[in-house]
């Protein structure tokens, strides 16, 4: 063998890992190097989405729980519960994922080298161990896929104890009575939820304009109506964000203006315990030697790769959340598999454009395709579809009536262009509806297939007939929308 390997990986993350995979089944000699010393696995198994998932999952236990009942419906988790607790079943997940994740390696002998790696070369990557000690490695490609951090705030300082970040809320040791959320992306409705419903009284200060723009309008309308339900307030257009301590008061002060303020540009005050800053992420892409090659990156520090997730240099390939958009664990996963296939010359079938996103709030979001806006914006005639969980019978059963089921089909063919969902299990629900879309069915597969009864499927039959009745009372007779179109 010309090289050490066949390819290099730097970062364990979804997109490592998956291409780490991926070629040790087409029996290629891999490696892959972590900076981190203690576990595999990056963001999405130590500070990310698996933690997060795990205290979110917790908090909806408690919450299902609670309102199953008249006498605990009123009273706060943090009554019942101590965060240590919940922590105790986020850290024994992460332990466990990441136990899996290294015994997955070994199993498909897969070489791992602790250290930080640097490009030296097209074809060599330096790392460098935890002691200084550096080590040469050459491999004919090379896969980075380093991750993301946290962008700093401007304005205040973190001292991860009043004001945490992404990685120390996960370390928080008590439920805070009072927790203000300063972020405009779907992470800051995923810890607002959680900690709403442990008890906490949570607000969130938005920067943006508008909270989550690019959700399906009636999926916005139901989200704002959980989120009053909640007792959530968001406060957008948020400036001039200045943080400091009342000792007098024992709380914690946010002072900040509002743009556009018809109210003189006044400054606002929110008193809190703790404030937990979710602002953008930047890619891990400084440091690494890319420049040493020439690999081309956007302002932002993102890595540019062609369809095949290959870099202007043509050994060398990319993915994760160092490329940018959609930066998702679902997608990193397909991103490192894809360019694995692509750098051995093997081929794979395309994952289509729509890909479906969820948010893991409480309850959950989730949707693939167009909106009902977009669709009628790019010239669709469009009808759609509504299912509420109040008429489902599997919502009546767990008590989880909030919620919507919302498809978007198109009139004459009755082809799904978009479904969104706001409830319990939308994230997987979501799923039935992306097979019809990717196969190209219609609305008729959900009235006529069998789906199991009682269970929150039911939405899409009971969305599907909806939009029927609508199509039905714009002149097609119904005995027409049943058959089969040519």
């Amino acid at each position: 063998m010309k090289y050490d390997y066949d390819v290099i990986i730097i970062g364990s993350g979804p997109a490592g890992f998956s291409c780490a995979m991926q070629s040790s089944k087409f029996d290629k000699k891999t490696l892959v190097i972590e900076a981190n010393e203690e576990s595999f696995g990056g963001t999405w198994i130590n500070s990310g989405t698996i933690p997060s998932k795990a205290l979110r999952e917790t908090a909806r236990i408690i919450q299902r729980f609670q309102s199953q009942f008249d006498d605990l419906s009123q009273e706060k988790a943090y009554q019942h519960h101590q965060m240590q607790e919940l922590l105790k079943y986020k850290n024994e997940t992460l332990k466990s994922k990441n136990s899996k994740v290294e015994n997955d390696f070994k199993k498909n002998e897969v070489d791992t080298v602790r250290g930080f790696g640097v490009l030296k070369e097209k074809n060599t990557v330096e790392v460098t161990s935890k002691d200084g000690e550096k080590t040469e490695y050459t491999a004919e490609y090379i896969f980075v896929a380093p991750g993301s951090n946290p962008l700093k705030p401007k304005g205040f300082d973190l001292d991860h104890n009043k004001v945490m970040d992404y990685t120390s809320v996960l370390n928080l040791t008590h439920i805070p009575r009072k927790l203000l959320v300063i972020g405009s992306g779907v992470h800051a409705l995923e810890y607002a939820t959680t900690f709403s419903n442990l008890g906490s009284r949570v607000s969130i200060l938005n920067e943006a304009e508008s909270f989550l723009p690019f959700l399906d309008n009636e999926i916005s309308e139901q989200l704002f109506k959980l989120l009053e339900k909640q007792k959530i307030e968001i406060f957008s257009n948020a400036e001039n964000i200045e943080i400091d301590t009342n000792s007098i008061r024992n709380t914690t002060e946010v002072r900040y203006n509002l743009r556009n303020d018809n109210e003189g540009n006044r400054t606002r005050v929110i008193e809190t315990e703790h404030v937990l800053y979710l602002g953008g992420k930047i890619p891990n892409t400084k440091g690494l030697g890319l420049e040493n090659i020439g690999v081309e990156m956007d302002d932002g520090g993102n890595i540019i790769v062609d369809n095949d997730y290959k870099t202007n240099i043509d050994n060398v390939f990319a993915g994760g959340d160092a490329i940018g958009f959609p930066a998702l664990a679902s997608a990193s996963f397909s991103e490192g598999r894809l360019a694995s296939c692509n750098m051995f010359g093997i081929k794979a079938l395309d994952v289509p454009p729509e890909i479906p996103f969820a948010i893991y709030s409480i309850p959950e979001i989730s949707s693939i395709g167009l909106t009902e806006k977009e669709a009628k914006a790019r010239g669709y005639d469009v009808t759609v579809g509504r299912a509420y969980y109040k008429n489902i019978t599997q919502g009546d059963i767990s008590n989880q009536q909030d919620g919507l089921l919302k498809l978007v089909f198109e009139t004459e063919n009755l082809k799904l262009v978009g479904i969104h969902i706001i409830g319990e299990r939308a994230s997987d629900l979501i799923h039935l509806g992306q097979a019809v879309m990717s196969l190209g069915g219609d609305v008729r597969y959900f009235i006529n297939h069998v789906l199991n009864y009682p269970t929150y499927s039911e939405a899409y039959r009971i969305a599907a007939f909806n939009g029927m009745n609508r199509v039905y009372k714009a002149g097609v007779k119904y005995k027409k929308i049943l058959k089969n179109k040519e």
